[in-house]
């Protein structure tokens, strides 16, 4: 006999369908596993012969061969047990023929009792099954409301493979579960320390405003104790809105990575995270002999914090310059090709030399010329021309500190954050632009169509090119800055006002750095 049910597979952090076959001969008692399976997937003989007979069913003592297909494609992970059993099941007789099975897909990892476990992945598993033409998903309980957000098909979580049996056979049907996408919002995260809480610092502050409504890179340079990480570990408070579509595709990376929370739908709020300087460059891009999502596609349409800049290794930072530029990162390993979505800020603090007091006003610097050189060559100079705003962020004064009067809460600032992203993103429709979210994301054909500038603001930004010897990507990305800047004051023009702002936003890659 032969019987055929529907699995799904995982690629980076899209799935694809794998189809079990599952052949029942009257020879001498044997199962085998075929089709490019790697060793969690061969364990599962032993996983699903012990939960079958533990859930009360006799496994078939006939031969038994299971093929995963597509056979040239690699199948990882124990997700495919519960399709496994219930292929062999069907063959045994435990699911009547009549049971169409064509229209269903089953995802899960068996324990030794039967019951059904989680698996990483779930809702770009679900999405796959759905785009194959997949009407019913069964998975573990614990992935069924991630598993939901899919469209068009119905998921049922399924608390054992005993459970998916007696709803086959019509004894005991599953209740599905529900995804309200209507009811879908984006809040800031309610702990994100206020940016009313720092005192002075008001171009730095203002500098974090047009970085959250473009989408910029950021770099703050000053001495210890100004204020650097204050700021920018209240930039989440003041990060627009996520939308629906930048909510689906990062929460695919966290599902992938298996960071999503029993019961957790999506991801609500823009990811934020701070690596230490420690870690290496695998963690950070991502790799690893099983490729997983790096750091900076866990900070996908977020944020990724790089405290102590010069302090990461020379290896991590270089290996940030293809996905900023290219919104996505390539792991290549023998047995293929993964893809991990990179869209992401970056925003940097670092001090200007080791001792952290090169250039302040009063506090002497401890450190040699060639001291602060090598310290400030650990940053490259086409690393550095790749952040669009760069600023020094000085010694909070005494009278700043004194006042203790207290500046724009962060949801003032959030407020035209948001209304200069809407700006943007309705621009960006209007001219058939659906695939970015922001000025940041803007290419160069983008950039010639959109940022219309008026005369004078021309004029500015030739003697801007002409004196701070820019790059044509650092042209590129003044006049994003300039957008954003104009967008953030209303206006559809970018004047010479704006360019002026942008161009102080980015003096400092020629005063710190080599290009």
């Amino acid at each position: 006999m032969l019987s055929t049910v529907y699995c799904a597979g995982l690629h980076g952090i899209d799935g694809f369908e794998v189809t079990v076959e599952c052949s029942a001969q009257k020879k001498m008692e044997q199962f085998d596993v075929v089709g490019l399976p790697d060793a969690a997937v061969k364990e599962a003989k032993n996983r699903v012969r012990t939960a079958c007979e533990n859930s009360g069913f006799r496994f078939p003592e006939l031969l038994l061969t299971v093929n995963l297909a597509p056979a040239a494609r690699r199948k990882e992970g124990a997700g495919f047990d519960c399709a496994i059993l219930t292929a062999i099941l069907r063959c045994a007789g435990y699911i009547p023929d009549s049971v169409n099975m064509e229209d269903k897909c089953f995802i899960g990892e068996l324990s030794l009792s039967g019951a059904l476990r989680p698996v990483p992945g779930a809702l770009p598993l679900a999405i796959a099954a759905a785009k194959a033409g997949r009407k019913e998903l069964f998975i573990a309980a614990e992935n069924a409301a991630e598993a939901s957000v899919a469209d068009g098909i119905t998921v049922y979580p399924a608390k054992s493979i005993t459970e998916i049996i007696k709803h086959l056979r019509g004894e005991k049907l599953l209740t599905p579960a529900v995804f309200d996408k209507n009811a879908f919002f984006s809040t800031p995260a309610a702990n994100v320390p206020d940016l009313s809480d720092v005192m002075g610092q008001e171009r730095a502050k203002r500098a974090l405003e047009i970085a959250a409504a473009g989408g910029h890179n950021l770099l703050f340079i000053g001495p210890p104790g100004s204020g650097k990480s204050m700021l920018a570990k209240r930039l989440p408070g003041i990060l627009p809105d996520l939308s629906y579509e930048e909510s689906l595709e990062t929460t695919k990376i966290y599902s992938v990575a298996g960071m999503m929370g029993e019961n957790e739908t999506l991801l609500k709020t823009r990811p934020f995270r701070s690596p230490h300087h420690t870690m290496s460059a695998p963690s950070l891009v991502g790799g690893g002999q099983i490729p997983r999502p790096g750091e900076i596609s866990l900070a996908h349409n977020g944020v990724l914090f790089l405290d102590e800049f010069p302090e990461f290794s020379k290896q991590s930072t270089e290996a940030l310059r293809q996905p900023l530029e290219d919104g996505e990162v390539t792991v290549a390993r023998v047995q293929g090709r993964v893809r991990y979505p990179s869209r992401f800020m970056l925003i940097c603090a670092m001090n200007p030399c080791k001792c952290g007091f090169f250039g302040h006003p009063t506090k002497p610097c401890n450190c040699r010329s060639d001291d602060i050189k090598r310290y400030l060559a650990k940053v490259s100079g086409p690393l550095a021309d790749r952040i669009d705003i760069q600023i020094e962020v000085p010694s909070v004064s005494y009278s700043d500190m004194a006042s203790g009067k207290k500046g724009e809460s962060s949801a003032e600032v959030r407020k035209r954050v948001n209304a200069a992203r809407a700006v943007a993103l309705e621009r960006f429709r209007k001219n058939g632009i659906t695939d970015i979210f922001c000025n940041a994301d803007m290419t160069p054909a983008h950039i010639r169509k959109l940022c219309v500038v008026d005369e004078a603001g021309a004029k500015l930004l030739e003697m801007s090119f002409e004196k701070m010897g820019l790059s044509a990507r650092g042209y590129d990305r003044i006049l994003r800055v300039a957008r954003t800047v104009a967008d953030l004051d209303g206006s559809e023009i970018i004047g010479a006002r704006h360019v002026a702002e942008a161009v102080q936003l980015r003096s400092l890659d020629r005063q710190y750095f080599n290009s």
